[in-house]
């Protein structure tokens, strides 16, 4: 199939799986008056399986381990209940909150899931991961990967704090380390861990609402690769604009790093395909009517991954042909959206937001 994509600021075709030159015939042709085009945002830390549960806890703890401690005693009915989901209803409700917010690779911080091979939406980067120093005995990284993602800090504990250090005597405190929070790296951890070549993955309404502070702007200053996280919504605010917004606001980093943050830095430091709108790139765009980092999903128009149609605003549904009937509405709060996904998948994907036959469109618009 080809698609032609056209903005005031550039116009974008794609030939099946990737971009292609914008000339020649065209099955499908969408036109934003307003709006601009770049690739899709890249989320560099979340767990999807765990979208559905909200918020949950009495903040501020002392690190993420006395959270987790204290979830499981204050919340056990309620997790027992939210945890019987099927896991790919699980895993969609956080593919769709990812996908609304115009992400089209996401990082799955747990193990790999079968469903990420099976016709799911949404990119899934495959990268070793491992829980953290405190929630597992023995701590196995495969010598091999080229990377592997590791919550680190999260929190300000001597527990916490002391991470770095327990990371550095065991020979994994180095370029291969894909950092997550280190919220609690201070003091003389912070020229280590920046001398050490390690990223940081940064998810700061999570940290904010977790532990009362997130990162310092001494660790995250120019010279360490910044990465941007949503984290599920059992800590984090919503999605990765959010994050995005926040950071802006806190302004620890420069417009490009935070932009680099969702695009280039995310991709290179988890080894991806450079983020791209010329043709032989990946067809993963999004299509926003605001500024990145002034967006909200709201502001999304259109996302594709892998060159397939996923989110578009509603008036564009008549452009998208045969595409259309295939697709469904989607709720994700008040914003409603055309989504295109396996006929296999649930009609409730985002709890606990629904979705509408397309026989409603008309009273949504």
């Amino acid at each position: 199939m080809r698609i032609l994509i056209r903005t005031p600021d550039r116009d974008v075709a794609i030939h099946g799986a990737t971009l292609a030159e914008p000339s020649g015939d065209f099955d499908i042709r969408l036109d934003f008056a307003q709006g601009h085009v770049r690739p899709g945002l890249i989320n560099a830390h979340d767990h999807l399986h765990r979208n559905h549960y909200g918020r949950l806890g009495e903040p501020p703890y002392p690190d993420a381990y006395a959270w987790a401690r204290d979830i499981q005693l204050r919340h056990a009915d309620l997790i027992a209940e939210r945890r019987a989901l099927p896991r790919r209803e699980a895993l969609l409700a956080g593919a769709w909150k990812n996908l609304f917010a115009g992400v089209t690779t996401v990082v799955h911080h747990d193990r790999w899931e079968a469903d990420f091979d099976r016709d799911f939406p949404l990119r899934v980067a495959r990268i070793a991961s491992v829980d953290s120093l405190g929630m597992v005995s023995d701590l196995a990284v495969p010598a091999a990967a080229p990377r592997f993602c590791l919550h680190v800090a999260e929190g300000v504990s001597a527990t916490a704090t002391s991470e770095v250090d327990q990371l550095d005597r065991m020979g994994l405190l180095s370029p291969r380390l894909v950092a997550i929070h280190g919220v609690g790296i201070e003091s003389e951890a912070i020229s280590r861990f920046r001398a050490s070549g390690a990223a940081l993955v940064w998810c700061p309404t999570s940290n904010l609402f977790l532990l009362g502070r997130t990162a310092s702007r001494e660790l995250l200053e120019d010279g360490l690769d910044v990465l941007l996280g949503s984290d599920s919504l059992l800590t984090g605010d919503g999605d990765l604009l959010d994050e995005l917004r926040l950071a802006h606001r806190l302004g620890f980093l420069s417009d490009a790093r935070l932009a680099d943050a969702v695009g280039a830095t995310a991709a290179r430091r988890l080894g991806l395909p450079t983020p791209s709108l010329d043709p032989g790139a990946p067809a993963d765009i999004v299509v926003l009517t605001r500024p990145l980092l002034e967006a909200r999903a709201e502001d999304i128009a259109l996302v594709v991954v892998g060159g397939i149609p996923r989110v578009a605003r509603l008036d564009l549904v008549p452009a998208l042909g045969a595409l259309a009937a295939a697709g469904r509405i989607r709720r994700h709060g008040n914003i409603r959206r055309w989504t295109s996904a396996s006929a296999a998948d649930p009609d409730f994907a985002i709890p606990p937001r629904g979705t509408e036959s397309l026989s409603t469109m008309g009273a949504l618009q």
